[in-house]
């Protein structure tokens, strides 16, 4: 019974979202649009199910809904200083850098979400990943200390990552 529920349900938080975001995208709160949301949230997961890694180990919900209030609030800070930048400096007294960031991180849905997070970062965006997986390239808007958003990086965001990524 687990097996064929698996195999209709790869991903049933998949199932569940894509139902929820046709219905709402849809505009229309109807039997209908949700039942059809329903049915490609079981078809669009179970025809892509083949290319999708196997899910993490050790996945801890509580410690990823702190880190999401934490990006958030990052967010909002970094929108006002990238702001407050933008308005009150010449492009000629910026101090654009790239930053090569060492990562302790090794599985690649916890990298993938430290890359996600630099970027949404206003001022920060991750360009590259190394070959062998272990440095991220992050180019800064602003900053006069490299070694400084590299530790901040690592501390702020990739240490609370290896907690939810046991």
């Amino acid at each position: 019974m687990k097996r064929a529920f698996h195999w209709l349900f790869p991903h049933p938080l998949l199932t569940l979202l894509l139902a929820v975001v046709w219905t709402l995208l849809q505009n229309d709160v109807s039997a209908g649009m949700v039942v059809f949301g329903l049915i490609l949230g079981v078809i669009i997961p179970r025809i892509t199910a083949a290319w999708w890694p196997d899910s993490p180990q050790g996945f801890r919900v509580g410690r990823m809904i702190a880190y999401i209030a934490l990006v958030i609030w990052d967010i909002m800070v970094a929108n006002v200083e990238v702001a407050w930048i933008v308005l009150t400096r010449p492009n000629s007294k910026l101090r654009p850098t790239w930053v090569v960031v060492p990562l302790d991180l090794r599985q690649p849905e916890a990298i993938t979400v430290l890359a996600g997070t630099i970027t949404l970062t206003p001022g920060t965006v991750s360009t590259d990943l190394s070959s062998d997986g272990h440095s991220l390239l992050v180019h800064t808007l602003d900053t006069d200390d490299p070694d400084a958003v590299r530790d901040e990086i690592k501390q702020r965001y990739e240490r609370r990552l290896k907690e939810i990524f046991v």
